[in-house]
């Protein structure tokens, strides 16, 4: 065995209770119970003891409890002086039980300070306690001396097997918990290359066509302003403007849901005040940023985009605040304006048509809320999402 074995502590998987199946706690509890019971009943029930030493008796008990469960606790913990000071406390009460005439309590504890010490300290510490515990009980104990040794090596035994046992039990509860985390980790991965491999079908596909449309749009742009000036000419001509907007937009967001799709979203807060460089709007970040889900990072940037399409729609002119607050367990935005008038812009010409039923639907597929109405001044669109 090696110097380090006798040093170190078991496994806290090893020491600690979640590793114990439901039907083992409950079948463990169950017979310290009726042992405890037993062992009460047939110490105090034979009338040598009065009514007020029974009841100091029955606190020494639950002291005794409360002890344990402290001792239990600080070895999970792997707090070495502390535990060694509750086991002793223990090994002292039951000297005083064996002092007061309560032989069997006093047994009990030594004997269970001296297997529990085996299973539950590093080998250093839990080989000399069990020796001071057994010594103990070798002393106060009466039968002959082979049922004694044996009794003694059983004990050792019994705690050893105890320590071994819980150590099984911990590296199995690691290995369980490594193979989980594989498992997630080669599902992230299988995810990430589904969203590589969609990203490139739309890359291939819709981006090459937006681009190719924005280079036609832009060539009828430039052969319709050679034409003599005229109603007809002009109509023509705000249109093809118009169409070549909307696929340069559409081919932005598509580059932003590529970019969401492989993992590569740039932070909320630079998006948004790219998105209103051009436009009279007040960005305000509040709280500390950190990293969002592309879900969560999606539904801040559409809700934000179909705002300010709404509001150059309804009202143009208007003053804008977008707020963006980092809660600790979620991502708040609100998008308020103070009413306008005037013809709509450029996104009013666009439009996505998502709507606020669609927002409303976004946000509570991600188990967050969205409230939408009439403010002191304007409109108020407010959203919340888990993050």
């Amino acid at each position: 065995m090696t110097p380090a074995a006798w040093t170190s502590w078991p496994s806290r998987e090893a020491l600690s209770w979640e590793t114990r199946t439901r039907a083992r706690a409950v079948i463990g509890c169950s017979v310290r119970a009726a042992l405890l019971t037993l062992m009460l009943w047939g110490t105090f029930a034979g009338g040598r003891f009065g009514p007020w030493e029974i009841v100091v008796g029955l606190a020494g008990v639950a002291g005794c409890g409360a002890a344990a469960v402290a001792f239990f606790r600080t070895t999970r913990e792997n707090r070495l002086r502390p535990s060694l000071g509750l086991l002793f406390l223990l090994m002292l009460a039951a000297f005083g039980a064996e002092r007061a005439g309560a032989d069997v309590p006093a047994v009990v504890l030594w004997c269970g300070c001296a297997v529990t010490a085996l299973e539950r300290l590093p080998l250093s510490a839990g080989v000399p306690s069990t020796a001071v515990a057994l010594g103990a009980y070798v002393v106060v104990d009466t039968d002959d001396w082979m049922t004694t040794a044996v009794t003694t090596a059983g004990l050792c035994l019994a705690g050893y097997v105890l320590r071994l046992d819980a150590e099984a039990r911990g590296s199995g509860q690691r290995l369980l918990a490594q193979e989980r985390a594989a498992r997630v980790a080669e599902a992230e991965t299988a995810a990430l290359d589904e969203r590589s491999r969609i990203a490139r079908e739309i890359h291939d596909v819709l981006a090459h066509s937006l681009s190719a449309q924005m280079v036609h749009l832009e060539a009828a742009r430039l052969l319709i302003e050679r034409e003599p000036s005229g109603e007809f000419r002009d109509q023509v001509l705000q249109r093809v403007v118009a169409a070549r907007s909307m696929a340069r937009e559409g081919l932005v967001e598509t580059r932003q849901a590529l970019s969401a799709l492989r993992g590569e979203v740039s932070p909320v807060e630079e998006f948004l005040r790219q998105l209103v460089a051009v436009e009279p709007v007040e960005v305000r970040v509040e709280g500390r940023p950190r990293t969002l889900t592309a879900e969560a990072s999606q539904a801040v940037r559409r809700v934000a985009q179909e705002a300010l399409t709404n509001v150059s729609k309804h009202a143009p002119g208007a003053r804008v605040l977008i707020r963006l607050e980092y809660r600790p367990d979620a991502i708040a935005l609100e998008i308020s304006d103070t009413g306008g008038d005037g013809a709509g812009g450029e996104l009013a010409v666009s439009g996505s048509g998502y709507g606020l039923l669609g927002m409303r639907e976004r946000a509570e597929l991600l188990g967050g809320t969205l409230e939408a109405g009439p403010g002191e001044e304007g409109f108020v669109v407010s959203l919340r999402v888990p993050a």
